[in-house]
């Protein structure tokens, strides 16, 4: 599983030239899945793992200017939009390879729990795009400030 996560001051998606998510100051996280993600990840202690760090990285300033908040502390809204090219394999040749995404059926399922955990978890609003569409994601990139998170390395 792997995550870019960006802090914005706002963001949108829509599908179809209809807005279908929108979030105000919060962050924007694009969630991939890889061949080794299994039904059976959100059991996982790495899926705890991505959430919780996800949720609490601080990277909002407190008074002082300095990063020392999380998207918990300022009851942040969340956008997660599923994004497969995470696992593009640039190694050879000019095309992307895919291979190494997960399937859509499994990728699509575990997607829509981390929605579900997350709406559980985070005080803000959280939105969506829509799986497997083509999307087209509007914001303001808060820093810029922006972190990656895989989970065979976190």
């Amino acid at each position: 599983m792997r995550i870019i996560i960006q802090r914005v001051t706002d963001a949108k998606v829509s599908v179809d030239e209809k807005v279908v998510g929108e979030i105000g100051t919060g962050l924007l996280a694009l969630v991939g899945f890889g061949t080794s993600d299994t039904a059976d990840l959100p059991t996982s202690p790495e899926w705890k793992k991505m959430l919780d760090k996800m949720c609490n990285l601080r990277i909002f300033p407190d008074d002082a200017g300095k990063l020392n908040k999380s998207l918990m502390d300022i009851s942040g809204d969340l956008m997660l939009i599923s994004q497969f090219t995470l696992y593009a394999d640039c190694k050879k040749g000019r095309r992307p390879s895919f291979t190494g995404a997960c399937q859509p059926d499994i990728a699509g399922t575990l997607f829509d729990r981390f929605v579900a955990a997350a709406n559980n978890l985070v005080p803000g609003h959280v939105a969506t795009g829509k799986f497997g569409a083509e999307m087209f994601l509007d914001f303001t990139n808060w820093g810029p400030v922006t972190i990656i998170l895989d989970s065979e390395t976190i």
